[in-house]
């Protein structure tokens, strides 16, 4: 959970909205194939909600809150044939604007781990 202060009070957001939020981003950009269980914890949380819902964009996301920023961990897998680092680099900007944009909460870095190739 993240929590700062604003002028109007406490204001806590959950590590699930920010993993919906940047799973969604990571997945809408190109060469991305889909999101990777980062740790066998995670994957079994997957089995388990793709019964119920079908897509889990929060697999292969981690959000950490440190002093006041925020440190994103990415698990992708990518298309054969794409140049990775372009695509890393399109993740990256993507999901630091869209979560910018969105909480007004500083991004500090995001990491990107290429997984698998599809």
């Amino acid at each position: 959970m993240v929590k700062f202060e604003n002028p109007n009070g406490y204001i806590e957001i959950t590590n699930n909205y920010f993993a919906t939020l940047v799973g969604k981003a990571a997945q809408s950009c190109f060469g991305v194939t889909g999101m990777v269980s980062s740790n066998p914890l995670q994957s079994i949380k997957t089995i388990i909600k793709s019964r119920n819902d079908g897509d889990n964009p929060c697999q292969g996301v981690t959000v950490k809150s440190l002093n006041g920023s925020l440190l994103i961990d990415l698990h992708i897998s990518v298309s054969y044939g794409v140049n990775i680092a372009a695509i890393a680099d399109s993740i990256t900007n993507k999901v630091r604007y869209t979560v910018e944009a969105a909480t007004d909460l500083k991004v500090s870095k995001v990491n990107v781990y290429v997984d698998a190739i599809n």
